[in-house]
This record gives structure tokens, C-alpha cells and sequence, in this order.
């Protein structure tokens, strides 16, 4: 991949085995009954909040139209189904020529969502839009779980810096798409590189333990990191004792020192006593930086104690024990024998949903959010419309800048009453109202 790749560039490797296999059983039942070709509306959308949260949060939708764009099957795709006969021959033709040529909206990213939230609608034939449920939400559920976890661990942080530093505690590929979802609802930068390279977002990172533990004592790591990357970096202090370590510290820096960082014992307590030695020493505009198993409780608990920034990994990379935002693809309209769009809906015990294609707007008074306002047909008003145009007739016409979603989701996070700020479990922030 050239050095040059712009932000948002869509995935050039194909996608469309990155399903589940009875979406390929159920296109071919369907094509052998006629029926794969009549007219159909999935949408995504979450029945509840997972963990009593007070809001989800949109992301993963650009990656979503990136996996749409090469959602095709390639010669050796179709010769393994083949091989494993998973599917017959007139699927296997259809499946050859497969390009999604229908129309999707959805909730741009950044954006909140509450229950019952219409997030993405699909439209196309049957057997077009059917074969799109797993990759949509692979993608959609582990980006909006993380996008909501890091959306309340910046309400937590108070403005505070926050480093995403999740890599090595989960899949290589989710770190990325974390980074990036982390980014977008408030964290700085990241300590993985390739979400750097690949959508834009801030780098950072320094030396862990090894580092120290290379040299033959902590100020000739210290000073070979100084000598290499400036004063502006900053020193892991809690390799051995913290106190002699900050001492250290400041005599091979000086006063100019960018921060140090503390990643064990009583967080609170500990950078109490490092910015009491720091100032003593006359660094008083070195930085604290904490880390080390942080999720927006504990985060929220450092609210009083001197520290300058967080990095954040385990929590936020596993959406801080929710990894999954409950979302689910389901069929709301089809065509009948007679040419007719008619509702369809599940009604499951715990698993209902509501037929017809929807609609959806934000009720707002006097600059906050009221109502989740969800229709079965578009209505003029002054609600404002939630569902934005991503495909026409197949082809993507929604990406745009991760920095535009980023710049949503503060306005959106103004826009919701206070009580979406809570950390304790509660009711959705916002009702959605079904007309």
C-alpha cells in the first residue's frame, strides 16, 4: 500500500465472505422458490442499550460503505463454495455477478441513537440486501460498542487528553477500527499506527518497562530516551521505586520535561505525591500521565487527583465489558405476489419488531433532546431528520471526513439532558416515540 493513502480510502480486498453461510442457503431457496428477486427493506437497529447505557453512539459506517464497495465474489471465493458445496450452480452464477445495486441511509456517525433507533435501511431485491447482514453488523456492533465506551470515558475525562493504547488486547484488525472509533468520540490519539496511516488519527507513544529495564540504570534510559526523542517525552517513572524514579527524572531533564507516566499501584494517591515532587524539584509544568487497566469509572474516580492525561487499553478495546452495541439486521418490507411493498415483523417473545420501512427525527426544546421521533412514513416539521442518503442506485455518495463525525459527535453530546452523562445504569436519555 503506497505511503500516500488518503484518509477514508475504501478497502480494495474483497468482502463477501466475511458472511455467514446461511445468508448464501437462504439466497439459494430463494432463487430455486422466484422469490429472491421481490423487493425488500432490512434495517439495523438495537431492541435496548446493552448495560442500561443512557445513549449509543454511531460508528463504523463509513467502514460499512467501504465494505459494500468491494462486497464481491472472487474466482477462488466461488470455487471453495463450490467445492464445499455449500451452494448449487445457479447460485454460484448469481453469485458472480453480484453487485449491490440498491439504496441504503442511515444515521451519520457521531450521531446518538437510543432503542429502536432505524441506524441503516436497506433497500434493494432480496437476495441483494439479505447477503449484507453479517459484514454490516461485524462492523456496526464492534464499532458502536467502542464508540460508546470511549464516548463516555471523555464525559468522564473533563476535557483531559485521552491516548487510546487498546492494540495488544484485542484482534489486530479491531484495534484499528477501535482506534478510529475511539478518535471519533473524543480520544486524541492513538498508540496504533496503522489507524494513523490509514484514516488520519493522532499518533502517540513513548517506551514501556523494557525499555528501562534494557539499560544498566534508570537515568541511562532515561537519558538515551531524552537524547532521542527530546524533552518533550515522556518518562515511565514506576519501573522501580517512583519516588527516586521522578527524582531521576528531573536531574537528566531539567524543569522542561514533558510529563511522566504512571501505569501501577493507587493512581490517585501516587500522582498526588508526583506532583507534590515535581513542583518541589521546580517542574511544575511536566504533565502526569496515567495508565494501566483505566476504564470511565476510574477514570471518573482520578477526577480530583493532578493528572493531565489518560491512556486507556483493555477497557476500551473490549467496549468496557459491552463488546457488542446489540444491534440486529431485520427484515421490515417486502414485495408480495402482487408487486405490493407490505410490512413485515417478527413477533418472537423478547425479540418483536416493528414492520415497515421507517423514518426518523430529533425532537428538540430549547436546544435539547426530547424525542426519538420514528415514522413508517418521512413527515415535514421542525423535528430534524436523522437518516442521510449513503448509496443511490448502488454506488456510495455518504463518506465523508472522520473529522466531520468527530465535530457531530460533540454537537451531539450537547444537544442530549444531562442525565445521558451518567455512568450508572438507567433508562435511554431520550424516548423513542413510534408514530
Amino acid at each position: 500500500m503506497s505511503q500516500n493513502v488518503p484518509q477514508n480510502a475504501p478497502q480494495t480486498y474483497a468482502t463477501a465472505l466475511l458472511t455467514d453461510r446461511y445468508e448464501l442457503t437462504m439466497l439459494q431457496a430463494a432463487l430455486a422458490a422466484g422469490t429472491a428477486h421481490r423487493g425488500a427493506v432490512f434495517e439495523v437497529f438495537a431492541r435496548r442499550l446493552p448495560g442500561g447505557r443512557r445513549y449509543g453512539v454511531i460508528a463504523g459506517t463509513d467502514r460499512v460503505l467501504d465494505a459494500l464497495e468491494a462486497f464481491r465474489f472472487e474466482d477462488d471465493d466461488l470455487e471453495f463454495l463450490a467445492a464445499e458445496g455449500i451452494v448449487d450452480d445457479r447460485t454460484l452464477a448469481f453469485l458472480a455477478d453480484y453487485r449491490f445495486s440498491g439504496n441504503v441511509h442511515g444515521y451519520r456517525e457521531g450521531e446518538v441513537f437510543f432503542p429502536g433507533s432505524p441506524i441503516l435501511v436497506v433497500e434493494g431485491t432480496f437476495a441483494e440486501a439479505v447477503l449484507l447482514e453479517t459484514v454490516i453488523l461485524s462492523i456496526l456492533n464492534h464499532d458502536c460498542a467502542i464508540a460508546a465506551a470511549a464516548s463516555r470515558m471523555a464525559g468522564a475525562a473533563g476535557g483531559r487528553p485521552l491516548i487510546e493504547m487498546g492494540s495488544r488486547r484485542t484482534h489486530e484488525a479491531a484495534a484499528v477500527a477501535a482506534a478510529r472509533a475511539a478518535y471519533l468520540c473524543g480520544f486524541s490519539s492513538t498508540s496504533n499506527l496503522m489507524a494513523g496511516r490509514r484514516y488520519g488519527v493522532p499518533t502517540a507513544g513513548t517506551a514501556a518497562h523494557a525499555f528501562v529495564l534494557l539499560h544498566d540504570s534508570e537515568k541511562e534510559a532515561f537519558r538515551a530516551q531524552l537524547d532521542s526523542q527530546g524533552l518533550g517525552t515522556t518518562l515511565l517513572v514506576d519501573t522501580y521505586d517512583v519516588a527516586a524514579a521522578v527524582r531521576t527524572a528531573v536531574e537528566v531533564a531539567g524543569d522542561e520535561l514533558g510529563a511522566v507516566r504512571i501505569d501501577s499501584g493507587d493512581l490517585a494517591a501516587v500522582a498526588v505525591d508526583v506532583r507534590r515532587r515535581l513542583d518541589e524539584y521546580g517542574a511544575r509544568r511536566t504533565g502526569i500521565v496515567v495508565t494501566g487497566d483505566l476504564d470511565e469509572f476510574a477514570i471518573a474516580a482520578l477526577a480530583a487527583a493532578p493528572v493531565d492525561a489518560y491512556g486507556v487499553g483493555t477497557a476500551l478495546a473490549t467496549g468496557s465489558g459491552h463488546p457488542t452495541a446489540s444491534l440486529v439486521y431485520k427484515l421490515v418490507a417486502r414485495e408480495n405476489a402482487a408487486g405490493e411493498m407490505t410490512p413485515v415483523a417478527k413477533r418472537s417473545v423478547g425479540k418483536p419488531s416493528k414492520g415497515g420501512r421507517k423514518w426518523a427525527y430529533r425532537r428538540t426544546e430549547n436546544g435539547r433532546a426530547t424525542g426519538e421521533i420514528v415514522t413508517t412514513a418521512p413527515v415535514d416539521g421542525d423535528d430534524r431528520p436523522l437518516l442521510a442518503e449513503l448509496v443511490r442506485d448502488g454506488r456510495v455518495i455518504g463518506r465523508e471526513p472522520l473529522d466531520a463525525a468527530r465535530e457531530r459527535h460533540r454537537s451531539a453530546l450537547t444537544e442530549l439532558p444531562m442525565e445521558a452523562r451518567s455512568l450508572s445504569p438507567g433508562d435511554p436519555a431520550v424516548p423513542t416515540i413510534f408514530n
